[in-house]
């Protein structure tokens, strides 16, 4: 055959399957530390081990929500884990599960993770389902999350929010009720 021949597919495929596999094709890069902190970040939602989700933030670390339209303002970090001790309680068997994951080492001092997630969750409204980006601003190391931007399904939170807040109040007077009753005062 001439350098010159055009190869159709299967002259193509034939001449491929003839070459030696190397090792060097099976090799992968190593996980970066943002990334190793992202995918540990993940792993203490799915625990709800809040320590270990508010342990990689730096202590000056933002939490800003999106859309704007949901006009929430910024959480420090002691504001975060307050949320989300009072979450823990709410969401029962919750679950994050990473669609998507694209790093952006573009820039050495500031790296970054950007990463689909859908969560699910049991409430006493039902079954919580969302979707939520994740925009992760990291520091030199990779290992410490300087500020994090975070959207979620508003449409999802304008519907399922208001039951969910209806659904607690019902089973706060159930649970009054009950100490009533146990204590005789009915």
């Amino acid at each position: 055959m001439s350098p010159s021949a055009i190869l159709d597919n299967s002259e193509i495929a034939h001449h491929l399957q003839k070459l030696p596999r190397s090792q060097t094709t099976k090799r992968t890069m190593p996980d970066s530390p943002q990334k190793r902190t992202a995918l540990a970040l993940v792993d203490a939602f799915n625990r709800m081990d809040v320590p270990a989700i508010i342990a990689p933030r730096t202590p000056s670390c933002l939490r800003h929500f999106y859309p704007t339209a949901m006009a929430q303002p910024p959480q420090d970090t002691n504001t975060y884990a307050k949320s989300l001790n009072s979450l823990r309680t709410i969401f029962r068997n919750f679950s994050l599960t990473l669609d998507e994951l694209i790093e952006d080492s573009s820039n050495p001092q500031r790296p970054r993770i950007c990463m689909w997630l859908s969560a699910r969750a049991d409430t006493a409204a039902g079954e919580y389902v969302n979707e939520y980006v994740w925009l992760l601003d990291f520091d030199e190391s990779g290992e410490r999350i300087v500020r994090t931007k975070e959207y979620s399904d508003n449409v999802m939170a304008r519907d399922f929010f208001p039951k969910l807040k209806e659904a607690m109040g019902r089973e706060r007077e159930r649970k009054v009720a009950e100490q009533v009753q146990a204590n005789g005062l009915i």
